[in-house]
């Protein structure tokens, strides 16, 4: 656990991360006084930063190792244990719902689109964001292995091409006014090595990358998808 604490607050404190974590705020519209849920809260920094804008923001999250962590870093903060498919939530109690980097590990997306529809307040808006694991470009000398390795790390996910879905799922479960950008995240750092030894554990191939990072040659870009839509 702490280990992957570390590689997502790592990626989340990147520049380009931060930018895309604002976006998905203004997508959600004012925040002053409403109800937010974030979904796979994680360790808690978005629901901080939702509380922060004004909202009442709600974490859910399936792993309660993460909720406790979330509760350790924000105490005051409101917290479930909860599935993405059946959230401990009031019908029409939020009118926010953001999820991020989640729907990709599910067997069913729609299903949690469709909660999301159940817990928004008419009018709503649902910001789902997510990375597209299928092609996530990194620079190697090998094309052919860097390829089959992380077409192999997408297919261990449930729903690798989730994020490519993500206007097509708000439509199909009823969303208007659904919008689609397209943002990536440059990765030149050790957070790029990080981020290759989760995908991978061939050594070989990570000796390369290793060698990358120490001439400062290493290239990692995640494509991230984040789509909006009205309740």
């Amino acid at each position: 656990m702490s280990s992957l604490l570390t590689v997502l607050d790592a990626g989340d404190a990147l520049p380009a991360a931060v930018e895309l974590r604002t976006r998905s705020y203004e997508l959600l519209g004012d925040l002053t006084g409403r109800t937010v849920v974030d979904v796979g809260c994680g360790g808690g920094r978005a629901v901080a930063e939702l509380a922060g804008r004004g909202a009442r923001a709600i974490g859910v999250d399936a792993d309660p190792e993460m909720i406790a962590v979330s509760r350790e870093r924000l105490p005051h903060g409101e917290f479930h244990v909860g599935d993405a498919c059946a959230l401990p939530l009031e019908t029409g109690s939020v009118t926010g719902y953001r999820v991020d980097k989640v729907l990709h590990l599910l067997d069913d997306p729609a299903r949690a689109v469709a909660e999301a529809r159940r817990v928004l307040a008419p009018g709503g808006r649902a910001v789902p964001l997510g990375s597209d694991w299928d092609t996530i470009a990194v620079d190697s000398d090998d094309p052919e292995t860097t390829r089959r390795l992380v077409q192999a790390k997408a297919d261990s996910f449930p729903s690798p091409r989730a994020a490519r879905r993500h206007r097509a799922l708000l439509l199909d479960a009823g969303f208007t006014d659904v919008t689609t950008e397209a943002r990536s995240l440059v990765l030149t750092d050790g957070t790029a090595l990080a981020l290759l030894r989760r995908i991978t554990d061939d050594e070989s191939w990570l000796a390369d990358q290793a060698e990358r990072l120490r001439t400062n040659r290493i290239f990692v870009a995640v494509p991230m998808i984040l789509v909006a839509g009205q309740r």
